[in-house]
């Protein structure tokens, strides 16, 4: 019924929207979660970090186990992981004894099948029998953003609609997507990106310089794309002195929402662009864009920059997978795998400079949104070398 790889590549479309879903709905609801459950903002905050360990340690995980345990039953158990995680947001605090425990155990599950997702939906793609490689990649990352964008909106119409006090209903909803897909992927074809032996193995990898220099650009892509969006409907809220809702929607909902107008724009031209060039310029206007942000004494041209830096990094981080695929094409899922990570540390670290930043120098959040230049600063720096790697350059 499903026997071609047309709709391999429409359920790994889904997954990424469903990997959007698990990391950004639970943030929608923090200070219901703290005013429902009396949980203070230390203990809500340790969800995020929990979340995104939980990813990363999966990430290790599937470096190492991934080829051997293979694509398909691991890709569906994400699917039911995150699931099952959606549905445990709006239940289990409800029916444990510690409502913490409850939220605790659903992020844990999520995080499971997002870091799943992470490691082996760029594989899956990328092993797929298609023409195009780097724009099939560039698409499939935009529907992140969509999915970004349809969690924002959807969720935002619903309080609007059924009070937001309804919020276990939707957390429940959202969960009818991976559920789903869990199924559509059982009936999919899914190709390995190499068989068995032909990957180069950790060891191998981590020896060469290249991964390194990979690595480097994955971290700095992360980072230059987090640390603007986790602060963006602070912009909007503060400088502008609109409502949540209103800041959510004109913050990282314009954001999200450029960063994948340029994913699907590269993957309309791809032929007619070098990928090096477009990362390359995408990271000067990503550092043009931290300035103006953190120096403007305007909040309307603030917000403005913070927007137009969703049209920098939309091609940072599938563009960099793209290369890293080019370059090294018998790195397997364990380069995947490890990129991810990579990507992961930059996604942690970056929003993690700029609140230290905020907090300890006396320009608060403009201070902290400048020290986040460092990132698409060294992210254009170590493409440098990338030029002198040769078209037939290869690990």
């Amino acid at each position: 019924m499903f026997n071609n790889y047309s709709h391999t590549i429409r359920a790994s479309y889904i997954a990424y929207m469903t990997h959007a879903a698990i990391n950004n709905f639970a943030p929608l609801l923090f200070l219901t979660f703290q005013n429902s459950y009396s949980i203070n903002i230390e203990r809500i905050a340790m969800l995020v970090g929990i979340n995104f360990g939980v990813q990363l340690t999966v990430d290790l995980l599937a470096a190492k186990y991934a080829d051997m345990i293979g694509y398909k039953p691991l890709i569906v158990a994400s699917q039911i992981f995150a699931a099952l995680g959606l549905v445990g947001l709006g239940t289990l605090p409800e029916l444990l004894p510690d409502a913490y425990l409850g939220l605790l155990v659903s992020v844990v599950l999520y995080g499971m099948g997002g870091g799943i997702m992470e490691v082996l939906i760029s594989p899956i793609v990328e092993a797929c029998p298609t023409e195009k490689k780097s724009a099939s990649m560039s698409l499939l990352h935009s529907f992140y953003c969509w999915g970004h964008v349809a969690v924002i909106l959807v969720s935002t119409g619903f309080f609007v609609v059924f009070g937001i006090e309804n919020w276990r209903i939707l957390a429940c909803m959202w969960a009818i997507m991976p559920a789903l897909n869990a199924f559509y992927f059982s009936r999919t074809p899914i190709a390995m990106l190499n068989q068995h032996g032909e990957s180069m193995g950790i060891k191998a990898l981590v020896s060469t310089k290249l991964f390194w220099l990979l690595m480097l650009l994955m971290i700095c892509s992360g980072a230059s794309e987090q640390a603007m969006v986790q602060w963006a409907s602070f912009f909007a809220e503060s400088g502008l002195n609109i409502s949540k809702t209103l800041g959510d929607l004109a913050g990282p909902g314009v954001f999200a929402a450029l960063m994948g107008v340029v994913r699907v724009l590269y993957s309309k031209f791809s032929e007619k662009i070098n990928l090096k060039k477009f990362i390359a310029g995408s990271g000067c206007l990503c550092i043009v864009t931290y300035l103006t942000a953190s120096l403007s004494a305007s909040p309307l041209i603030g917000l403005i920059a913070c927007a137009l830096c969703g049209l920098s990094v939309g091609i940072m981080w599938p563009g960099i997978l793209s290369i890293a695929a080019e370059k090294c094409p018998r790195g397997g899922t364990a380069l995947f795998a490890l990129l991810a990570l990579g990507g992961d540390v930059g996604c942690s670290g970056g929003p993690t400079l700029v609140g230290f930043v905020s907090g300890a120098l006396e320009g608060g959040i403009k201070a902290g949104i400048a020290a986040g230049v460092v990132f698409p600063v060294l992210l254009v720096l170590g493409l440098i070398p990338m030029f002198f790697y040769r078209k037939n350059n290869r690990v």
